[in-house]
């Protein structure tokens, strides 16, 4: 082999040494970034706050003295007896005194940010729900006013990110649990309507959260607006567990059921005024495919 051929070779050599070399230098560092990335999106994941439950006795229902302030409430800022008439509180379970054990129950209704990451990590479908299938609800709300709860490219609409997440059926809120459960290891789930009651009333078995006399400067109701979804704990004291917005705000879906297909809500919402629907003996019942704007839910980690 001549001078120039041997120089051409070994020159192919180091360049070929030179190409491997940087791919497993560029792999190496592709795939430190890869972990990186992983750590920052782990570190940056973070389940919802929750509020220990003790185990023990609690207030469940209503008695006829609690129905009948809940419909004098409804008079006086309705100024008529619509709630009376359909007999919306004569359904509540006679008051009561039951038992549970302790849980875990997250400290507001979950927010648009932290249902946003459930929708990047798995595409299930946004908050939304389209004219035909709104105006067959029935309800008395106008389709354009759930524009503003719409989500776009994905994405919460900007400045909700901490409102609570509406537009979300009972079983948008169960895949969310289960996702949740897969993501930390804990076991989520919606919570029983006794589950939900106990911790709403507080230890003391309040007709309200926060004493057994209603304030409207206490909770997101119509009575005081601003007629909208806020952000949460934002226009609500803690209660004695340290829960904010369990009366008004948004409803708040429950795994107990009324019938088939539809399930009881609780809580109340920033449209209702008076507000005896507001108070946690209160119950309605819903068809679980409903998506409205007056309806999210908060999740039970046991």
């Amino acid at each position: 082999m001549n001078k120039v051929n041997m120089e051409n070779s070994t020159s192919g050599v180091l360049r070929s040494l030179s190409i491997a070399a940087l791919f497993v230098l560029t792999s190496a560092c592709a795939a430190q970034q890869s972990v990186e990335q992983t750590v920052q999106q782990t570190e940056a994941f973070q389940a919802p706050d929750t509020k220990d439950i003790p185990a023990g006795v609690f207030i469940f229902g209503s008695d006829a003295a609690e129905r009948e302030y809940a419909y004098e409430l409804d008079e006086i800022s309705y100024g008529h007896t619509r709630t009376r008439d359909q007999k919306w509180y004569d359904s509540e379970p006679d008051k009561q005194t039951l038992s549970a054990n302790q849980f875990h129950i997250t400290t507001s209704p979950i927010t648009n940010d932290q249902y946003w990451q459930f929708i990047k990590a798995t595409n299930h479908p946004a908050p939304d729900v389209d004219q035909n299938t709104w105006q067959g609800y029935g309800l008395i709300h106008p389709y354009q006013r759930t524009l503003r709860h719409k989500w776009v490219n994905e994405a919460p609409p900007p400045g909700r990110e901490r409102h609570p997440v509406v537009l979300v059926s009972y079983d948008d809120a169960v895949m969310y649990a289960q996702w949740l459960s897969k993501t930390t290891g804990d076991t989520w789930r919606l919570p029983t309507e006794t589950e939900w009651v106990k911790a709403a009333r507080g230890p003391d078995g309040w007709q309200f959260p926060w004493g057994d006399l209603y304030d409207a400067s206490k909770l997101n109701s119509h009575d005081n607006g601003p007629f909208d979804t806020v952000d949460v704990g934002s226009a609500s004291e803690p209660n004695t567990y340290g829960l904010v917005d369990a009366a008004g705000q948004v409803f708040e879906w429950t795994q107990t059921t009324q019938e088939a297909r539809r399930a009881w809500v609780k809580g109340g919402s920033w449209d209702d005024k008076g507000c005896g629907v507001c108070r946690p003996s209160a119950r309605h019942g819903r068809p679980k495919d409903l998506k409205h704007i007056l309806i999210g839910f908060r999740l039970i980690k046991e």
